[in-house]
């Protein structure tokens, strides 16, 4: 597959392998690109945005809609893709895929929604009276999207289509584990836009990803990736705005209270979900000690339930993880845990880019398990004693991105809602819980900036006033 600037898709005499992580196939070769391809990808980007401009709000809007449509005819097809190049189950592949369409929706719809405000000039004195004064919404320019693998497309829409609804043009990075469904993405975009409005570059963050980063022709980065990437990225981007979604260490917080069997069900679906490769997955279960034997009980029984095998098996719940690299990690951060004196209660066994579902009980904030964020199919539990101690425990890290709290207690809830350091705090539902309009990012480590179309479109314009002599 090529990648694509301004309207031509680009091939190259270096190329890298796409490996399907579930057979360690080759799924495709994908052109490396250099910085002199940046250099012809935010050329065009920014000669694009003179005919993106002349667009109305109901053009954009209408074209938006038009590569939904496309893209909803295409999904079966990407979402196997996705399958192939990350190992995402397909069921949960259609999921992202679903999600993707109705986030086009919300840009086509939000492309119709850019409100200036009028200003009340003359607050300030009598001689200011004589002004007439408004505020517009004008694009940034160019935005640049560097994107991940674990929702290859669902996360590069939540840059592109913002962007496009605002006016602005774009150059994406994706992932290069995951590159393929992405650049079939901007094809679709590109097909319903003039050239150069979508542009697409593959290759190395350490070359691509910095060209774009220091990039004087790109006016906004908007990244998802690692906390180490992003703090790069801040001391490289010079002037530019920045949007940052850098991961997390969510708990979900069971209290005494909670419905237990509501609970396990949104801690099995919350840890595993595409193996635990999810930003906002729970990553720490933080148990009061009174309910903590009853829960874990049915929790091993309902994870044990997990199918894991063949990601393209409609059946499968469990997949493999990205590579065989991270597979690894993930079995020398449990290892090193049951050393620190956790206990295996389910698990704990890998082979090649599988990782088995493994619960950990016993474990305490100092193992690296949960001290770092663990990127795997792992449910480590956490005990506490009371509600004082579980939001004690549940700030203990340097990431703040969501929290799930299990309570039938109003006082509990609204305890837990207000002194969590968490950008989103989600009452009687797992952290991994998220739809595509609510506003999305962190505290602390876990970033800056939201994503969610709405605020996306926001943060992509910036504010210009105009005012009238009007005597």
């Amino acid at each position: 597959m090529k990648f694509l600037i301004n309207g031509e898709f680009i091939d190259k005499s270096d190329h890298y392998d796409v490996i399907n992580p579930y057979n360690g196939e080759i799924v495709d070769t994908v052109p490396i690109a250099y910085r002199s391809d940046v250099d012809n990808a935010v050329e065009a980007a920014n000669n694009a945005k003179k005919a993106l401009n002349d667009l109305s709000a109901k053009e954009v809007s209408i074209n938006l809609y038009n590569a939904c449509e496309e893209l909803e005819k295409e999904s079966k097809n990407i979402a196997k893709l996705i399958v192939a190049e990350a190992g995402k189950p397909y069921k949960q592949a259609i999921g992202e895929l679903q999600r993707s369409v109705e986030t086009l929706q919300f840009a086509a719809e939000e492309a119709k929604r850019i409100y200036g405000e009028s200003v009340p000039i003359d607050a300030t004195g009598p001689t200011e009276a004589r002004f007439l004064a408004f505020t517009k919404k004008v694009p940034l320019g160019v935005v640049g999207a560097i994107t991940p693998f674990n929702y290859p497309v669902n996360l590069a829409l939540h840059k592109i289509a913002p962007a496009i609804a605002a006016k602005n043009t774009v150059v994406m990075k994706p992932s290069m584990e995951a590159p393929l469904s992405a650049l079939r993405l901007a094809e679709i975009i590109n097909n319903h836009f003039p050239n150069g409005v979508i542009n697409s570059v593959t290759g190395y963050g350490s070359e691509v990803g910095d060209a774009m980063v220091v990039s004087t022709g790109i006016d906004k980065i908007s990244f998802t990736g690692s906390v180490a990437t992003g703090l790069f990225i801040s001391s490289r981007a010079g002037m530019k705005k920045l949007t940052m979604e850098l991961g997390g260490n969510d708990p979900l917080v069971i209290l005494e209270d909670a419905d237990i069997e509501k609970a396990v069900n949104a801690a099995v679906s919350g840890a595993f979900l595409f193996s635990g490769q999810v930003c906002i997955g729970v990553k720490r279960l933080i148990l009061d000690n009174k309910i903590a034997e009853e829960f874990i009980d049915l929790f091993v029984k309902e994870v044990s339930k997990l199918r894991m095998g063949n990601p393209m098996d409609e059946s499968t719940d469990i997949g493999p993880v990205i590579n065989e690299s991270s597979a690894l990690n993930i079995e020398t951060s449990v290892n090193r845990a049951i050393e620190d004196g956790a206990e295996l209660l389910l698990g704990g066994n890998r082979k090649d880019c599988f990782f088995e579902p493994t619960i950990l009980d016993n474990v305490t904030m100092d193992m690296d398990i949960v001290a770092s964020e663990t990127f795997g199919p792992i449910a480590p539990i956490i005990r506490v004693d009371g509600l004082d101690e579980a939001i004690k425990e549940a700030n203990n890290t340097q990431y703040g991105l969501q929290a799930g709290v299990f309570t039938e207690s109003i006082h509990n809830a609204l305890r837990c809602a207000n002194e969590i350091e968490a950008g989103s705090v989600l009452i009687n539902k797992e952290s991994t819980f998220r739809t595509d309009a609510m506003p999305f990012g962190g505290f602390k480590s876990s970033g800056m900036g939201k994503e969610g179309i709405k605020y996306a479109v926001e943060d992509m314009c910036k504010t210009k006033l105009i005012a009238f002599n009007c005597r």
